[in-house]
């Protein structure tokens, strides 16, 4: 049966499929939320009205996903969802579970997709694709609650999770802390690994922000203008009007930091990309046309010393070429080559890392055991 019978197999079953998080319910109205957010605020409300939650997190994959490790579903006790963990059919699946009752247990447990290449096919996984997922039939609240009110602090947390009786215990987490899945407990982190500083307060920050936030980037806004400075009001966001490259200084970039400058000023752009290049940030940006950025490469090598090697580290014009022309087209488009460095980034740190690619469970393909299927 291919993913698309599958699919229509189920789909009739739920009606109320399309209508995952009740139109806008729990997309915080013209907040962006992270994804993490909008389960934990779908879990509340579920919770305050009376409602059993199951909660399921990707531990482990093997080969491609269409969900990285830590992504959330939760699945309300009358086959309701929020967030996800594939492209749609194993949360068929799991509503399909949840209604039959086949979900509830114990303690936490592990729950396998894709062990065969047809049910891989059945479910929509790419060729090869094995899914891991850690089952919580009885999520603890308090500590859920706990890490919402966390998170929404601009937080950075760890929540571990084990199997034998359920427990889950958060704790403050370090910039480039590490997933960790080894059977026996779950650890997750959660709220911005990454920063983004923008210098320039104008109207393409304004869509560029709220887009990062929800992208889980920790974003601070740099411009020491009154007129701009003063009229900022972006929810999630940290607003500094020290100068631009005092602003990097202060900021320290690492391997997790993007600077992008948006001032549409060469003399505060400037000083913040003298700063930004040679740093250790792994994206700095500029907008500008490509002779605008022709001439700044040129002033950076002529004027300021820079090599060549150096001035190449700049994206300029930031953003994918999709012929954007107005501040939320540009903004899409800076975001979308943002993302694609950092995930490349992101696969360059776990190599070197040493990061294992799967848990324990999944080093051995043909050796893979179902839980409550």
């Amino acid at each position: 049966m291919s993913q698309f019978q599958r699919c229509m197999q189920i789909l009739p079953l739920f009606p109320e499929r399309g209508r995952l998080l009740d139109s806008f319910d729990y997309l915080g109205g013209a907040v962006m939320q992270s994804l993490d957010l909008q389960v934990l605020s779908a879990i509340r409300d579920w919770h305050r009205q009376g409602h059993r939650v199951v909660l399921a997190t990707v531990a482990a994959t093997w080969g491609a996903s269409p969900r990285p490790p830590g992504s959330w579903l939760a699945v309300r006790d009358d086959g309701r969802i929020a967030g996800s963990v594939s492209g749609g059919c194993i949360e068929d699946d799991l509503i399909d579970k949840m209604r039959r009752g086949a979900l509830w247990a114990a303690h936490p447990y592990a729950l396998t997709y894709g062990a065969t290449r047809d049910e891989a096919l059945n479910f929509g996984l790419p060729c090869g694709g094995i899914l891991e997922l850690l089952i919580e039939p009885a999520p603890d609240m308090a500590a859920l609650q706990q890490l919402d009110t966390r998170l929404r602090r601009g937080e950075l947390v760890s929540r571990t999770v084990t199997l034998k009786d359920g427990a889950a215990t958060l704790a403050h987490a370090e910039r480039g802390g590490r997933f960790r899945w080894d059977g026996a407990s779950l650890t997750t982190l959660h709220g911005p690994q990454w920063r983004l500083l923008l210098v320039g307060a104008g109207d393409i920050a304004r869509y560029v922000a709220p887009m990062a936030v929800a992208l889980e980037f920790d974003v601070i806004v740099c411009d020491p203008r009154d007129e701009y400075a003063a009229s900022w009001n972006v929810p999630g966001t940290q607003l500094v009007t020290a100068m631009p490259d005092d602003a990097v200084t202060a900021l320290a970039p690492d391997i997790r930091t993007a600077i992008i400058v948006l001032a549409h000023d060469p003399k505060l752009d400037d000083m913040a990309l003298l700063e930004a290049l040679p740093s250790p940030a792994f994206f700095v940006g500029a907008l500008g046309s490509r002779r605008t950025n022709a001439h700044r490469r040129k002033r950076l090598v002529e004027h300021f010393g820079f090599s060549d090697e150096t001035v190449q580290r700049l994206h300029g014009p930031v953003g994918l070429d999709i012929g954007s022309r107005t501040p939320p087209e540009i903004a899409v488009s800076i975001l979308a080559e943002l993302t694609a460095e950092r995930i490349r980034q992101t696969a360059q740190i776990r190599s070197l890392d040493g990061a294992p690619a799967t848990s324990p469970a999944l080093q051995e393909c043909g050796l893979l055991a179902f839980a409550n299927s």
